[in-house]
């Protein structure tokens, strides 16, 4: 017998409107948190939210019932996400390459959720959209240069220029000025 999820995607993949209403109320709300992060704001948020569960519902026939529906559903809106954005970051200028980046677990569990996103929304579009992909999806430099049609050396340098404006940021916001931001160092 198929378990509910399997009934629940095949459903969709037929076109019954209720199970695509059902399939977004299940992960609507845990995917806008994914949004929210390479968005500007709440309406950005939406639309590519939006977006994304329409390219997930044209694509549910692809999906194999192998590996995690969640994984595969949340690929599709990181990846329109980025599209989103892809435009901006077209002028990114390639930048001198480090020699290694070291970061610890981004604790975002240790600072108001809140805060922080909105502190992550503030930085310019490239700094935020690497940011987002290396610190909280775990791709690595050479995985978002292929995503983002850039050198590993431009996504090592925005990532360390927006962890460097997150760690003042965090540090003004908190009034810590014993610079206990080991999160992002």
């Amino acid at each position: 017998m198929q378990n509910e999820e399997q009934k629940l995607i095949k459903s969709c993949i037929n076109g019954q409107y209720i199970a695509q209403k059902k399939l977004y109320d299940l992960y609507a709300s845990k995917f806008f948190a994914v949004t929210l992060r390479y968005s500007k704001n709440h309406d950005e948020a939406e639309d590519i939210l939006q977006d994304a569960f329409i390219k997930i519902f044209d694509n549910l026939q692809q999906f194999q019932f192998k590996g995690s529906f969640e994984g595969w559903m949340r690929r599709i809106v990181v990846n329109t996400a980025i599209a989103y954005y892809r435009k901006s970051l077209i002028g990114f200028k390639e930048a001198v390459e480090f020699e290694s980046i070291v970061v610890q677990d981004f604790d975002i569990q240790t600072y108001d959720y809140d805060q922080l996103i909105n502190l992550i929304q503030d930085l310019p579009v490239g700094y935020r959209t690497i940011f987002n992909l290396y610190a909280i999806e775990g791709y690595t430099h050479i995985q978002i240069a292929e995503i983002l049609n850039i050198s590993e050396g431009t996504s090592k340098s925005q990532f360390s220029r927006a962890r460097s404006i997150l760690k003042e940021k965090v540090n003004k916001l908190f009034n810590n000025k014993s610079d206990d931001t080991t999160f992002l160092d």
